[in-house]
């Protein structure tokens, strides 16, 4: 995976422009200040986790002893799933904070940002290219940098995208995503189909 592509990727998965009507709708009973400074908390959060998983992840895969092909075809299968629910999202929340609890770690930070699909396509970014470490480091903060922009700047650009448009773009990712993730499959395959055939 090239570095531009690995990038693209985890952006969409992260999915900034879909979350901000999920951290809005959770964070609405707070002031503007409460609210960002939540915010930044969580971004920060979801930056130490993320940057864990690119730097240890490959010490879990390692003692699973998983390989490439089997990492490639479930993270493109994660990768759909999470697609689709972008395309076509469910009709009630799948998010629940209790009331009169400030949110903390979770839900926002895992797993609205650094969920299991960012997670899974870290690892193999890393699986595939090992010796690259300082590419991936700069691929993840590339991406966390945007999506905090985005949340940061959420009340605004919903006021500017409305519900309506916050939709479209997400849709248009998710449409992207699809494309991304069936291909991610079908490499996996083909690995694993050469492997077969060689043995």
């Amino acid at each position: 995976m090239e570095p531009i592509s690995a990038f693209l990727t985890l952006l969409f998965v992260m999915d900034p422009l879909g979350n901000v009507p999920v951290f809005l709708s959770i964070l609405k009973d707070y002031d503007a200040r409460t609210r960002q400074r939540i915010i930044a908390r969580e971004l920060l959060f979801a930056l130490a986790v993320l940057l864990f998983f690119l730097y240890l992840g490959s010490y879990f895969l390692a003692l699973l002893a998983l390989k490439q092909e089997s990492i490639r075809i479930a993270g493109g299968i994660v990768l759909f799933v999470i697609a689709l629910r972008m395309v076509f999202p469910p009709s009630h929340g799948a998010i629940y904070v209790p009331k009169g609890q400030e949110p903390y770690f979770v839900p926002l930070a895992v797993p609205m940002i650094a969920g299991p699909s960012s997670l899974a396509l870290i690892m193999l970014m890393v699986h595939d290219s090992p010796d690259r470490l300082g590419v991936w480091s700069a691929v993840v903060v590339a991406a966390w940098l945007i999506t905090s922009i985005t949340l940061i700047s959420s009340t605004l650009l919903y006021r500017l995208l409305g519900r309506k448009g916050t939709t479209a773009v997400e849709r248009l990712m998710g449409m992207l995503l699809i494309m991304i993730a069936v291909q991610m499959f079908f490499e996996g395959l083909a690995g694993f189909l050469r492997n077969v055939a060689a043995t």
